[in-house]
C-alpha cells in the first residue's frame, strides 16, 4: 500500500488542481510579461520622442535664423538643462556649446540612437543617456540626448509593480486551484461513499442527483441506473437460487423416502449397505447445498444487519467445548486461548460456523495431527483468530486453490469433501471486511480470520 503523501499527489484532484495553477501562471504570467515589455517599449518611445523634439526644435532654429541664433537658444536651454543633454560641435568635433566638456570618444559623429555612460559638465559622477547626432547644414555637429535616470526609477517602480502583480497572481492562482480542486472532489463525494457502500455490502444507497444536468448530473444518473440494473439481476439470482434449493430439497426428500421403503422391503445385506452409502450421498449433497446458498448470500452481503458486539473468547470456548468430544476420538488434544474481554461486532452463528469448519476440516484432513489450537489477539484495531493444527499442512502454492469454490485437495489433505468449507470461511470473513489467510504453521496449517474490531 503506498503512502498517505503519494496517494495524495497521485489523487485526480491534486493533479487538476495543479494543472489548473500552471494554466493560471502561464496566463498571468504572460499578460504580466507582455504588458512589462509594452511598458518598457512605450518608456523608450516617449524618451526618443522628447529628444526628436528638442534635435528639431534646435534644427529649425539653426535653419531659418543662422548659427548664432542656434548657439543662443542652446545657451537658454542649458540655463536649465534638466535631464537635457545637447552639445554643438564644429566639423572636427571640437565643442561649441553645450553640457558635454568634450565629444564623447566611443560616439561617431554620424551615429544613429545610442545609449552610453557619459560625465556632463561639472558632474562627479556618469549618467547613462540616450543620444542621437545631427549633421547642420553648415556642416557643424548636433548632439541631443537625454539622462535615463528618471526614466530607469519609473521603470524600476514599474517593474516592482509587476512582480508585486506576479505574486498576487501566484497566491490567487493557488487559492482558486485549491477552491476548484475541493469543488471536483465534492461533485464526486457523493459517487465515491454510494461506491463504499456497495462494496461494503449494501445495494440500496443511490446517489443524489442535484437536477443541474452537467456532465457530473449525468454522471450520477448513469452511476444510479447501473446499481438499480445490478439490484434487479442480485435480486434475480437471488430467488432462483432460493427456488433451486426448495426445489431439490423435495426430489432429496423422496429420495431418501424411497430408500427408507427399499431397506424396509430387504434383507440382504449387499443391498442395506449400498442404500446406507446413498443415503450419505444424498446427506452429503444436501450439505454441499446448503453450503453454496449460505455463501452466495453472505456474498451478497446477507448476514451484515444481525452483526452486534460479541466476545470472541466465548464463541472459541463454545468450539472447543463442541468439537471436544471429535478430538478425543480422534486422539487430538483442542486447546483455546483468548484475551478476556476481547469483543468485535460479529455476525455470531456465521463466524462460529466459520471457525468450526476450520476446526471440522483440521479434524478431517489433518491425518497424524495431535493438536489444534485456537486463538484470538487484538492487533491495531483488528481482531486476530487463528485455528493451527501440526499435521501434514498444505503447501504455498496450492493455497489458492484451497480458497477456491469446490477446490479439491485430497492428495495433499487426505479424505474426500465438496471443497466448500474454506470458501465459506473466506465469505464469512468479507462479510465482516475482513479477510481469511492460511499460513505455514510449521508444522501444520494455520488459518487466519482478520476481522474489524
Amino acid at each position: 500500500m503506498q503512502p498517505a503523501p503519494v496517494r495524495w499527489l497521485r489523487s485526480t484532484s491534486v493533479r487538476f488542481a495543479a494543472l489548473l495553477f500552471l494554466m493560471q501562471i502561464a496566463i498571468s504570467g504572460s499578460v504580466l510579461l507582455f504588458v512589462l515589455r509594452a511598458g518598457d517599449a512605450q518608456l523608450e518611445r516617449f524618451r526618443r520622442e522628447w529628444v526628436t523634439e528638442i534635435q528639431f526644435s534646435l534644427v529649425d532654429v539653426q535653419r531659418r535664423n543662422g548659427h548664432d541664433a542656434l548657439v543662443s537658444e542652446i545657451a537658454d536651454r542649458l540655463v536649465d538643462p534638466g535631464v537635457a543633454i545637447i552639445l554643438l560641435a564644429d566639423r572636427r568635433g571640437q565643442p561649441i556649446i553645450g553640457n558635454l566638456d568634450a565629444w564623447p570618444a566611443t560616439l561617431p559623429q554620424r551615429s544613429d540612437w545610442r545609449v552610453i555612460d557619459l560625465y556632463r559638465s561639472g558632474s562627479q559622477t556618469p549618467k547613462t543617456v540616450l543620444l542621437v547626432t545631427t549633421l547642420l547644414p553648415d556642416g557643424n555637429w548636433l548632439l541631443t540626448g537625454r539622462v535615463k535616470g528618471t526614466g530607469a526609477r519609473v521603470s524600476a517602480i514599474y517593474r516592482q509593480a509587476i512582480i508585486i502583480g506576479a505574486l498576487i497572481s501566484v497566491l490567487v492562482a493557488l487559492a482558486s486551484a485549491w477552491f476548484l480542486g475541493r469543488a471536483l472532489s465534492r461533485q464526486l463525494d457523493s459517487v465515491i461513499e454510494t461506491t463504499e457502500a456497495v462494496g461494503d455490502g449494501s445495494i440500496s444507497p443511490r446517489v443524489r442527483l442535484t437536477g443541474a444536468g452537467d456532465a457530473f448530473d449525468r454522471l450520477r444518473a448513469s452511476f444510479n441506473a447501473m446499481l438499480d440494473r445490478i439490484d434487479q439481476l442480485v435480486g434475480e439470482l437471488r430467488l432462483t437460487s432460493d427456488g433451486l434449493a426448495h426445489d431439490l430439497k423435495s426430489p432429496l426428500t423422496r429420495l431418501r423416502a424411497t430408500i427408507d421403503n427399499a431397506r424396509r422391503a430387504t434383507h440382504d445385506p449387499v443391498a442395506l449397505a449400498a442404500f446406507e452409502r446413498i443415503d450419505g450421498e444424498c446427506d452429503q449433497l444436501a450439505g454441499m447445498l446448503s453450503t453454496a446458498l449460505l455463501i452466495s448470500r453472505t456474498i451478497g452481503g446477507i448476514g451484515r444487519e444481525q452483526m452486534e458486539p460479541t466476545d470472541v473468547g466465548v464463541i472459541l470456548a463454545g468450539i472447543a467445548e463442541l468439537y471436544g468430544p471429535l478430538g478425543e476420538e480422534a486422539l487430538v488434544d483442542i486447546s483455546w486461548e483468548a484475551p478476556a474481554g476481547l469483543e468485535a461486532r460479529l455476525n455470531r452463528p456465521l463466524i462460529e460456523q466459520a471457525i468450526g469448519n476450520l476446526v471440522d476440516n483440521a479434524l478431517r484432513y489433518a491425518t497424524g495431527a495431535t493438536r489444534i489450537r485456537l486463538s484470538a489477539r487484538l492487533e491495531a484495531d483488528r481482531v486476530l483468530i487463528a485455528v493451527a493444527d501440526d499435521g501434514p499442512g498444505i503447501p504455498p502454492e496450492r493455497h489458492a486453490d484451497a480458497l477456491r469454490r469446490f477446490g479439491r485437495l485430497d492428495p495433499a489433505r487426505g479424505g474426500g469433501g465438496s471443497g466448500l468449507g474454506l470458501p465459506l470461511v473466506a465469505a464469512v470473513a468479507r462479510l465482516h471486511d475482513g479477510n481469511l489467510a492460511l499460513e505455514d504453521n510449521r508444522p501444520g496449517l494455520r488459518a487466519l480470520l482478520s476481522l474489524p474490531r
